[in-house]
């Protein structure tokens, strides 16, 4: 019963909102920016930055509010937005840059991952070559296929596939001397 009482809140509540009601779109603004802000804190390293990115994905929403239809969640309609303003964001900045280098990786190296927290993951994701970064987003964290993400930055496949290839092996060398230095061996 009470499943069927929050959906039809939630039905209530984006009608409103849709019809340009401030304290309903304050409300879902409320529910969602703390996450939403993450999520474009994922593709553009300066916060304040972000914050700008996740007002301009709220504009959106609640622009395109009507369009929404119930089938899937709120939550990841609201995700995909954000995603989509990042990326257009970084694509008419030119800040997508996609790098052919290669990085060494010594895969016998030991990790230590008790000591690893969110931010050092964060700061390792933000060292990242911003098409590495945004390939690496869009695949490991926001779960897109290479097709999907090929298709959004306009590249090929095979340039999706080794970029995220790239991203991981920057990503664990970088690691593996975060955790040198910190353990004082390098």
């Amino acid at each position: 019963m009470k499943i069927i009482s929050l959906h039809r809140k939630q039905e209530f509540l984006l009608k409103k909102a849709s019809r340009g009601d401030r304290e309903s779109q304050q409300e879902i603004f409320d529910a969602f920016s703390p996450k939403m802000l993450g999520v474009c804190r994922k593709y553009v390293k300066d916060i304040h930055h972000a914050e700008d990115l996740m007002l301009q994905g709220f504009l959106k929403t609640f622009t395109n509010l009507h369009k929404f239809k119930n089938e899937g969640s709120l939550e990841g309609w609201i995700q995909r937005i954000m995603v989509n303003t990042c990326i257009s964001y970084l694509q008419k900045a030119k800040k997508i840059e996609f790098v052919d280098e290669e990085y060494a990786f010594n895969e016998h190296s030991t990790y230590n991952y008790e000591n690893t927290s969110v931010e050092d993951i964060q700061r390792l994701i933000d060292t990242l070559p911003k098409g590495y970064k945004l390939v690496f987003n869009l695949y490991a964290i926001e779960g897109y296929k290479h097709s999907e993400i090929a298709k959004k930055l306009s590249i090929t496949e095979s340039t999706s596939k080794s970029q995220l290839f790239k991203a991981r092996k920057w990503l664990q060398t970088n690691y593996i001397k975060m955790n040198k230095i910190r353990n004082g061996s390098e």
